[in-house]
């Protein structure tokens, strides 16, 4: 095995960066950035913390995020499992990263930058979905932004139909945490009050 111990190595293995790899990059959100950003019901949120990297899938439709400004994101933390692994590292270390997915689209867009964690109640409730407000906001400032070239989605062929999983095919959550817990939760049980259980606890 050949390990790779130097940037100079690293860059003489894969040579100059093209014009057309750093053009792109903006320290703001522009028309057409956002026009993407708008449009875009997934991100991945990337935190880093003393624990190590977490990676944490965020979406909505109509608004995943809102456009404070050109180089302000807002992000409500909606209902999730209660972990906050993605909050606790932005406390302790505000470096954020965000990629942004659209359906039918090859393209991914990337944001980094500096998050908070805001908890104002105003700001909290203006983003409320059916009465109910998230518990706080991640606020991003944005550092840079630009898009991905679209030969990792045309590799997966993500968008593809044809390519779609069967779920039927893979073990359930269920069964990974009756595996995990050695019996105590999971099971053809929770796999069925799933469904009922997240409509109710959405937003």
């Amino acid at each position: 095995m050949s390990i790779v111990s130097s940037i100079e190595e690293l860059e003489r293995i894969y040579g100059a960066t093209g014009e057309t790899s750093t053009a792109k990059v903006a320290d703001r959100i522009t028309p057409y950035y956002r026009a993407y950003i708008d449009a875009a019901p997934f991100a991945a949120l990337a935190t880093s913390g003393p624990e190590g990297l977490d990676c944490s899938p965020r979406g909505e439709l109509g608004g995943l995020v809102r456009i404070h400004d050109e180089r302000t994101l807002m992000m409500p933390d909606r209902r999730g499992n209660n972990r906050i692994d993605s909050l606790r590292n932005i406390v302790r270390d505000p470096r954020v990263s965000l990629m942004f997915l659209i359906p039918g689209h090859g393209n991914a867009i990337r944001v980094n930058g500096r998050g908070a964690i805001n908890v104002d109640a105003d700001l909290c409730n203006s983003f409320a979905i059916n009465g109910k407000a998230p518990r706080s906001v991640i606020v991003l400032d944005v550092q840079e932004i630009y898009f991905q070239c679209a030969r990792a989605l045309i590799r997966s062929e993500l968008w593809n139909p044809a390519r779609h999983v069967d779920p039927k095919s893979l073990p359930t959550p269920g069964d990974i945490l009756l595996e995990m817990s050695e019996g105590r939760v999971g099971g053809t049980q929770y796999d069925e009050e799933w469904p009922v259980r997240a409509a109710a606890t959405m937003w």
